[in-house]
């Protein structure tokens, strides 16, 4: 391991992050809401430490191994939220015990948008800016990630089906250098940014709340400044561009670029997993529209566009609230907790397993079923015309059952602490899929819950986030092993 040029890493990465500490004294000042001093002091105190990190290592130019990799990726996510805490913890309003500001910290960088916060609308303006800020890093960084860094290191989506899948995934890297590939998603992240802030202002959100929103669409964060999220602007146009908006940041963003490349939208449809995800977002909102009109919940109007927006919001693991939607009839709150599951595309902002692991899993239930009729056929499941290999297959059930214990361990852990059975799951449903909002006690906020279920949840975020392989690896002893 070589701990020298991963120090030198880390200690960019937090003199880096520590800039970010910067627009919110802006703000602070802007609003003159008293904050300032607390994002000044995180500034400094972030910028040292990262300075003391890297200057020992700042000559050790040796080239990162996978094994490097494989740690440095996972450090990012811890070292950047331990960063991100420390203005949570220094400020005087919230004042937070660190569990707590911990918490924001990891919600917001992973874009999972739980919160243990209430009363938003009375926080200072430089603390909201921030929220909203931390996901919009945390999404550029979870795409930049997945597209040019995870490949590399033969994890991620992307690396999982490159040779055996058609269309851009199969593609190691979008373009011939990482510096470019990570500048080409930065443009098709910022461009959408730009459009859905624009958009909501022009729909009635005054700029603050335009900028911040879109800062949690596209990540696909969900936080809000408001306490009723996109419900407080009980707009109709305001919900309709949130769902486009969340729909496209939980397609694949190298789908984006291959699409923006070649200036053809047939891109898209070309490809399995956009047409799967497409599919079942389209027949999710169908069913939930129907069953809100059928019951009488809502009229027509407002159940196609809450109902559509509802649906994109929790399928995609955005966490936006355009309606209590655990009040709603039948079956639609847990059918939509459980949609979270599937989460997005690969390589999107999206949490969960992704839709291509889902499809997948689904071919491959299919073709077991068709092999008791005819046990010596010769079966191959494709994707477009071609084969998926064996290898694949056994990667997505692998990563699938993975999954499935590491829920178990948290609910477990959950139910251990004295919770409800609907709170218990869902929460852990909220946190390792990146959703954020729950059912019962975690419908809105997690302040109320024990501190031993937010570090559960802190680490299921985490896992989450690096699609769990990528931390667990480091608990396994031939990982250390020289």
């Amino acid at each position: 391991m070589r701990y020298a040029v991963i120090a030198r890493i880390l200690g960019l990465l937090m003199m880096l992050f520590s800039l970010t500490l910067l627009p919110p004294v802006a703000i602070s000042l802007l609003y003159d809401d008293g904050q300032a001093l607390a994002f000044l002091e995180g500034f400094l105190i972030v910028l040292v430490l990262g300075t003391l990190v890297w200057w020992p290592t700042r000559h050790n130019t040796m080239e990162l191994r996978v094994r490097d990799g494989f740690l440095i990726t996972s450090l990012f996510w811890i070292v950047l939220s331990l960063a991100g805490s420390v203005p949570f913890f220094l400020s005087s309003e919230p004042k937070m015990h660190y569990v707590d500001a911990l918490f924001e910290a990891v919600s917001g960088l992973t874009t999972t948008g739980a919160t243990v916060l209430t009363g938003l609308e009375e926080l200072p303006k430089s603390i909201l800016w921030y929220r909203q800020q931390l996901q919009w890093l945390g999404g550029i960084g979870i795409i930049v990630l997945a597209v040019a860094i995870l490949p590399m290191l033969g994890i991620g989506g992307m690396q999982l089906y490159r040779a055996e899948v058609p269309g851009p995934v199969k593609d190691n890297k979008l373009t011939p250098r990482i510096a470019e590939t990570a500048k080409a998603l930065w443009y098709i992240y910022v461009g959408l940014t730009v459009a859905c802030a624009s958009a909501y202002w022009l729909a009635g959100m005054n700029l603050f709340d335009a900028v911040g929103h879109s800062f949690a669409t596209v990540a696909i964060g969900g936080f809000s400044t408001y306490d009723a999220s996109i419900g407080h602007f009980n707009s109709h146009a305001i919900e309709l561009i949130g769902a486009l908006f969340m729909f496209l940041s939980g397609v694949n963003f190298a789908l984006h670029f291959m699409a923006w490349r070649q200036r053809n939208l047939w891109q898209y449809f070309r490809d399995p997993e956009f047409r799967f995800y497409a599919s079942v977002m389209l027949g999710a909102s169908l069913l939930t529209v129907g069953i809100l009109i059928v019951t009488g919940t809502m009229d027509p109007v407002t159940a196609a566009t809450k109902g559509l927006f509802q649906v994109l919001s929790i399928a995609t693991t955005a966490g936006f609230s355009a309606e209590d939607f655990g009040a709603w009839p039948g079956i639609l709150p847990v059918m939509l907790i459980l949609m979270a599951f599937m989460g997005g595309c690969g390589n999107s902002t999206a949490g969960g397993m992704k839709a291509m692991r889902i499809l997948l899993i689904y071919r491959q239930g299919s073709r077991e079923i068709r092999r008791i009729l005819h046990p010596s056929a010769v079966i191959p499941i494709k994707l477009g015309h071609r084969p998926v290999s064996e290898r694949v297959l056994q990667a997505v059930w692998g990563f699938f059952s993975m999954y499935m214990v590491v829920f178990v361990v948290l609910l477990l852990i959950n139910l251990a602490m004295g919770l409800d059975q609907v709170t218990a799951w869902t929460a852990v449903v909220a946190t390792l899929t990146n959703l954020g909002p729950g059912l019962g006690q975690v419908a809105s906020t997690f302040q109320s819950m024990p501190d031993l279920v937010k570090w559960s949840g802190m680490a299921a975020m985490i896992l989450g986030r690096l699609e769990i392989f990528t931390l667990l690896v480091l608990f396994t002893p031939d990982f250390w092993r020289n």
